[in-house]
Order: structure tokens, then sequence, then C-alpha cells
């Protein structure tokens, strides 16, 4: 993810442990507050003990696909960007139902796998954090292409209303200079390909900062993790909030 990561740690990076849980917390929209009892757990194939979130009748659907960056690992549930995302909202009297289903370990193949399962509900607002993992794992760039390429039109079919967005990620540099760029290069391409817009880097500002990760260098603190939300709340909020975006 930076340049100046530690990527030695490949075994812990992303939640690359072996561990396939699911955060799913559905974040209600209302004081934000944690629904804990909608935790469920995802196994690799996508499936479920219960559902991740019911939409409401009145409130749009803001759903987060990720790796173990957006489950929030090795923080509190109410510690992960997502949920502080969702308190933003809260705090704007905004309408949004939030939805965390990060999966710690996750490819980007992994996830096309999962999609359908995952919007098998209504979404009105869908974020999609993958590739991490690929990169640490040093797999094919062009699969991982058509993987995120794959995943945001199974989104557009299934709710082709909904705003797709899609978060560049980085690779570790020492699978080289053409790797790298071409990975780096993908998430643009993809993001215009399918007519998401693109987050800028995830981790800016975070990675490589030991006071704002955890041990293994890599996942963010909790002093972190409030970076990463300002980094990803500015994306969002043009569309969350469109009158109140240059506020």
């Amino acid at each position: 993810m930076g340049g100046a990561v530690c990527w030695s740690m490949l075994a812990v990076a992303c939640g690359g442990d072996g561990k396939k849980a699911s955060a799913g917390v559905t974040v209600r929209g209302s004081g934000g507050a944690t629904d804990s009892g909608r935790v469920t757990q995802a196994n690799a194939r996508g499936e479920s003990a219960g559902a991740i979130g019911r939409a409401t009748a009145t409130r749009p659907r803001l759903l987060f696909v990720g790796t173990s960056l957006t489950a929030g690992y090795g923080l509190e549930p109410e510690q992960a960007y997502p949920v502080l995302i969702s308190q933003r909202i809260d705090s704007l009297g905004l309408a949004f139902e939030v939805v965390n289903a990060g999966v710690s370990g996750a490819t980007s193949a992994d996830t096309r796998r999962q999609v359908r399962w995952l919007v098998r509900q209504p979404v009105d607002v869908f974020v999609l954090e993958t590739g991490a993992n690929d990169g640490l794992r040093g797999l094919s760039v062009d699969s991982m292409r058509a993987n995120l390429r794959a995943i945001l039109d199974t989104v557009r079919l299934i709710h082709p209303r909904a705003r797709l967005f899609l978060m560049q990620m980085e690779a570790p540099p020492n699978l080289g200079s053409r790797y790298t760029s071409d990975f780096e290069a993908t998430f643009p391409a993809v993001a215009k390909e399918s007519g998401a817009t693109l987050i800028p880097f995830l981790l800016a500002g975070v990675a490589g900062q030991d006071a704002l990760n955890q041990q293994d260098g890599i996942h963010p603190n909790e002093r972190g993790e409030r970076m990463v939300a300002d980094n990803v709340w500015r994306a969002l909020r043009p569309t969350l909030d469109p009158k109140g975006a240059t506020r």
C-alpha cells in the first residue's frame, strides 16, 4: 500500500491470516449506533448464518464491500471507518442505512464470487475496496482488473440506479516497478470503464506512519482509522450530502 510501508509481514497484512470473517455490521443511521445483533459470519462462498441487514422502507442503503481494511481488523467494531462514516451521516441528519461487509483476507476473486449474495437486497450507494490482498500475494493484475470490472458490472446489472465507488489501492514495491505501475493504473481505468467514481488511496497519510498503525505496520489503529474515514468521507460527501458538500 504505500512505498514506505514494511511489506515483509505479508502473513498478517490486510487480514491475510487465513481468516474469512465478515464484519457484517449494519449501522442504522440513528445516533450512529451499531446494531451488534446483526453481526454475521460469511464463509468463502459468501454464505451467511443470517442477513447482513435489511434496508428500511424509507432509508437508502450505503454498502461498503472490502477486505480487513473495511472490516476494521484489530479494532472494535464501532471504530471501523464505515461506522465513523455513519456517525457523520447521522450528525448531518441524512437518512442512510450503512452496511459494513468487509471480509478479512478477501481477494478480488473472493469478492467477485460473493457479490451477488452481498447485493441481494437494495443498494443505493456501493463502495468497493479490494485488491490489497491481490497485490500482497503478487496475483495477476489482469485477473484483478477482470474481477473489479465484473463486480461493478454485477452491481450495475442488479441495481442500475446505484452510485458506484471504487477505492484506489497501491501495490507493494518489492514486486517490481512494472507490476506496481500496472496495479495502480488498473483502478482509474476500471472506474472509467464502469462509470464508477474513484476514491483516492484509502490509506493516504496513514500508510507507513508508525503512530497511525497497529503493530503489523499495515492496519490502521484507532487514530489512523479516523484519518481513513476522512479520506473516504471527502469522496462520498458530494453524493450523500450534495447541498452541504462545500460546507
